[in-house]
């Protein structure tokens, strides 16, 4: 007694075989990662640094943000209710960026005009507005116009930008 099997099922089956479980849209995790990868742009320009940012925010990614920001980077903002301001260090700073990042449905930072720029070989000061539109739900959007005063510095060996200090100046 043989069974008969259309020529289609064996192909089927074969497949489900080789392939098994593996989803061709979901790539393994890759075990060689190496956190000096380029980013989106260019970090050997300044505008590369401010285009990767935008682009961190507008994906969520905090692989993308963790390379511009320095080992020895302070953020600092002016708390009004308080009467204060309020500085923390980088770890503190990707736990904050993180925790944005998974409490909100979407983010749309615009850079606007610089308003001051010092630059030299090694070192650069930027002051440059923004509107950042964070979406937390269709009912629950937070609309912020401010200001970043960024303080960057070039790495002498890979030519990379990175942010060393941000004083917020924005009004909210």
């Amino acid at each position: 007694m043989f069974i008969k099997i259309k020529p289609y099922i064996l192909i089927v089956f074969s497949l489900l075989i080789n392939f098994g479980c593996t989803n061709p849209f979901a790539p393994a995790y890759d075990e060689n990662y190496d956190d000096d990868r380029p980013g989106i742009s260019d970090l050997t320009t300044i505008e590369g640094v401010f285009q990767n940012f935008q682009f961190s925010y507008s994906f969520k990614d905090t692989l993308i943000y963790g390379q511009l920001i320095a080992p020895d980077f302070i953020f600092t903002y002016r708390d009004y209710d308080q009467g204060f301001d309020v500085s923390w260090a980088r770890d503190e700073d990707l736990r904050t960026t993180d925790g944005l990042f998974k409490n909100s449905e979407r983010l749309d930072l615009i850079w606007n005009n610089i308003v001051l720029s010092t630059e030299d070989s090694l070192t650069a000061n930027i002051i440059r507005s923004f509107n950042l539109n964070i979406t937390f739900n269709p009912t629950d959007v937070v609309r912020v116009d401010g200001r970043v005063n960024l303080s960057l510095r070039k790495d002498a060996e890979t030519k990379k930008w990175q942010i060393t200090r941000w004083l917020d100046e924005s009004n909210f």
